[in-house]
């Protein structure tokens, strides 16, 4: 099967830096990963240890920092390389049939990056996190109709408390992934069956 994904040719007209950044968020996104789940060794999920857990990580854990860092910086890379994959799908016109419903999917793809990067900025429960989960959580309260059961349903309650901590905990790493790699394989998938598209 890898062999014969390998040996698969490039299209000549997607031999061109713009059509790299699907790839490079994929790169990204496994860095993610790696860097996640060694992160996640030590992290404590409560809001007495939270922060201390993320200072032992910092201070004692061999290349913690480091790790911590590459985590954080990729994160912010992959946003970046999401938003530039879509503008570049946007700007070729990919996103027309047969295409369509792998546009949808790429859009849900980046709404999921931006619920990973939502998640994860309250896990450290420091001053910075905490304050902007209290900010974000409000502004999703004022969504029309929704806002305020919507809110209800991400704080875990009527505010930003430990209950918070532990459920962005765990859609930061369990259901977040769990929906992250079933839409990339199936946009993935759908890729391998369409090929890449010609653009305008």
């Amino acid at each position: 099967m890898f062999q014969e994904l390998g040996s698969h040719p490039v299209p000549k007209h997607a031999r061109n830096y713009i059509y790299c950044f699907g790839g490079v968020t994929f790169l990204l996104f496994l860095i993610q990963v790696i860097t996640g789940i060694l992160l996640a060794v030590y992290y404590k999920p409560t809001p007495e240890l939270a922060y201390k857990s993320v200072l032992f990580i910092e201070q004692d854990v061999w290349m913690g920092a480091a790790i911590r860092s590459i985590h954080n910086v990729s994160a912010n890379l992959m946003i970046i390389t999401v938003v530039l994959h879509m503008l570049r799908v946007i700007f070729t016109g990919s996103y027309k049939p047969p295409r369509q419903l792998n546009w949808i999917i790429g859009v849900s793809l980046l709404i999921f990056v931006l619920a990973f990067a939502f998640t994860g900025y309250l896990l450290p429960w420091d001053q910075v996190g905490y304050w902007g989960a209290v900010v974000a959580t409000k502004m999703v309260g004022s969504l029309p109709f929704i806002g305020d059961k919507l809110m209800l349903l991400i704080q875990a309650g009527t505010k930003v408390t430990g209950y918070t901590l532990t459920r962005f905990y765990a859609l930061h790493i369990v259901v977040l992934p769990i929906f992250i790699i079933a839409f990339m394989v199936i946009h993935f998938l759908m890729i391998r069956k369409q090929g890449i598209s010609r653009g305008l």
